[in-house]
């Protein structure tokens, strides 16, 4: 791969001795090349910016009251003139907390990234913001991914940053970070998280959340006791760091990378590697010159950008949750991006990554394969290649002598995984705008199914009564979830890997139909139809549906369809009654008021508007 450019040294601007909110240094001088950042390379030179035309002048160099201020405050923070003034500040928006393992480490990489701002002759200033904990937030961090997005967006337009470095990594809070920053467009660079070190217990290599459900499984199916139990807890995660499958942690990041707003290779480093804390020190190189140079998100985050990164998550056989994330994200970016896009897509993509929970491997031994830059170099022409990214001008140049080293774990086109992408779209009168299923994931048989319904009106009802014999549940059944969307849930929680009963496991059942408006972890696997959209609160088919009726699914076909014929259904919807609002007040109040649905990626109605806000006037 070809090295990219870095700012080197300490080419800080001088302002030594100039008056404070006069002085207008020059940049620094365009960066030799290096190891650790990149540059684009193009044949003509870009214009770069002049320190007075940086956004955080109107703050701190005019000769106003307010700007006095700003800069006495500053000095109040124990700064002096010649560290900030004539130099692009750059915002660091760090999603760390005590009670999230996935961001454990952030904290320490936030002093990387400030290292190479320094270096790199910027002001880094770091925020704390919302860490969404897929682990411990209830009822979901879904219910919490726009708040993080509005508090990205308005802290970038109302703070005098210049440019944003986010970290994240734990499943919402990448396209959340995001979405914010693609509304607010500076120049910005995506820190991930990465991936935690593999699992391990009595000599099994352990995949998290792909595990836990099989083991959990063997725990009610009577293979296994407290005991094991035990000792699993303590070698199921080892590090910090995030789901080392290819959950939804490692596809959205993955999806990030390959959208052009990290530096090369980010994505697949494991989170207690030492080339993750070289990784946050080149991002911090590379965000001030983005700034020197203008590039704006919105040059990096285009149509083709979000077209490659869907392209990527099918072929990696990836999480679910992308599809929803990735048309949010879109949709900010002014893009487009649909459940039919997907489905086009998936038709012209191989699986070509032998990831758990579809195949063998984890995120370490994806990283020492290649990583994403070898994995993105198989998909060749595939993707726009001539496309932008923070770090080339083009994304062919970041591929460029990109290698696999293992074709066991990144497959070759003639030897794939599946011969198309890992998630299919599925329409029909139980799903008119769309549901979604990861047929990769699947038991063979499965993918083209009928059988009779078996309703559950509610999570908790379904937990309580899933192993009543009265139910007559068997392996053929279809159990569906309903009220359990992004307003039914509310927040859409991961409920759709719905628990096979007792004593079907203890028969060696693995997998059955199971169908839901709601999401289920990217860890998870099975014969899951999810997103149904629109969902069942709203009124939607799923609401109509009662026990005993045949559903068939059929994969190929892509068609999910409730045997019942039209009459019956409309007999049935002038039956149904609205169910009472989820919240009165608060966020859940707004959240219920402006919520859309999952075939439009679940955004607020206000901020996937279109539109520019002003920028605020810094007096």
């Amino acid at each position: 791969m070809t090295p990219p450019a870095t700012p080197e040294g300490s080419a800080a601007p001088e302002t030594s001795g100039a008056p404070e909110g006069s002085a207008t240094p020059e940049p620094p001088a365009a960066p030799e090349s290096s190891e650790s950042s990149g540059t684009p390379e193009s044949s003509a030179t870009p214009r770069r910016k002049k320190p007075e035309e940086l956004r955080s002048h109107q703050w701190y160099g005019t000769e106003g009251l307010r700007s006095f201020s700003h800069r006495a405050r500053t000095r109040q923070l124990g700064y002096l003139p010649e560290e900030h003034l004539g130099k692009p500040v750059i915002a660091i928006l760090n999603t760390w907390s005590d009670i999230n393992p996935c961001h454990a480490h952030l904290r320490d990489r936030a002093q990387a990234v400030k290292r190479g701002v320094w270096q790199a002759g910027g002001f880094p200033l770091e925020f704390p913001v919302s860490t969404l904990s897929e682990t411990f937030q209830k009822p979901t961090p879904m219910l919490y991914r726009n708040l993080l997005a509005m508090e990205t967006e308005e802290l970038l337009r109302s703070y005098p940053v210049d440019g944003a470095v986010l970290m994240g990594g734990c499943d919402k809070s990448t396209p959340a970070l995001l979405m914010g920053a693609a509304t607010a467009d500076l120049p910005t660079v995506f820190v991930p998280a990465g991936p935690m070190l593999p699992g391990h217990w009595r000599n099994e290599v352990l995949g998290s959340g792909t595990d836990m459900w099989k083991y959990w499984d063997d725990k009610r199916a009577g293979l296994i006791g407290d005991c094991e139990m035990s000792e699993l807890e303590s070698g199921l995660a080892r590090s910090p760091g995030h789901c080392m499958t290819m959950g939804t942690a490692s596809t959205l990041t993955a999806a990030a990378e390959t959208l052009g707003v990290t530096v090369p290779g980010a994505s697949s480093i494991p989170a207690v590697d030492s080339g993750h804390d070289r990784m946050a020190a080149a991002s911090g190189l590379r965000v001030v010159e983005l700034v020197w140079q203008d590039l704006k998100l919105s040059k990096v985050l285009t149509r083709e950008a979000y077209e490659d990164a869907a392209a990527t998550v099918l072929a990696l056989g990836g999480s679910t949750n992308a599809v929803i994330h990735l048309i949010a994200m879109a949709g900010r970016s002014g893009v487009p991006l649909t459940l039919d896009d997907f489905d086009r897509i998936a038709r012209t993509v191989p699986v070509l990554a032998d990831l758990r929970p579809g195949g063998r491997y984890l995120m370490e031994d994806f990283y020492f394969a290649g990583g994403l830059p070898g994995f993105l170099a198989r998909l060749g022409d595939t993707l726009h290649l001539d496309r932008p990214t923070v770090a080339h001008a083009s994304l062919r140049e970041q591929l460029d002598g990109a290698l696999v080293h293992n074709a066991e774990v990144i497959r070759p086109l003639d030897n794939p995984l599946a011969s198309e992408g890992g998630v299919a779209v599925l329409r029909g009168n139980l799903c008119p705008n769309g549901a979604v299923i990861k047929h990769i994931a699947c038991e063979r048989h499965l993918l083209k199914h009928t059988g009779p319904a078996v309703v559950f009106d509610d999570y908790r009802t379904m937990q309580a009564t899933i192993n009543d014999p009265a139910l007559g549940i068997t392996e053929d059944s279809v159990l569906v979830l309903r009220n359990a969307g992004p307003l039914g849930g509310p927040g859409m929680p991961e409920y759709g890997m719905l628990p096979i009963p007792d004593h079907l496991l203890k028969k060696g059942v693995r997998d059955m139909v199971r169908i839901s408006d709601a999401r289920m972890s990217g860890t998870s696997y099975g014969a899951c139809v999810l997103h149904i959209a629109p969902e069942s609160y709203v009124g939607g088919p799923l609401a109509l549906v009662r026990t005993g009726d045949l559903i068939t699914l059929d994969v190929e076909a892509r068609t999910l369809r409730l045997e019942a014929d039209d009459a019956e259904l409309e007999r049935r919807r002038a039956a149904w009654t609205p169910p009472p609002p989820r919240y009165t007040r608060g966020y859940g109040a707004l959240y219920q008021e402006q919520m859309t649905q999952a075939d439009t990626g679940c955004d607020f109605r206000f901020l996937a508007a279109p539109g520019a806000d002003p920028e605020p006037y810094a007096g």
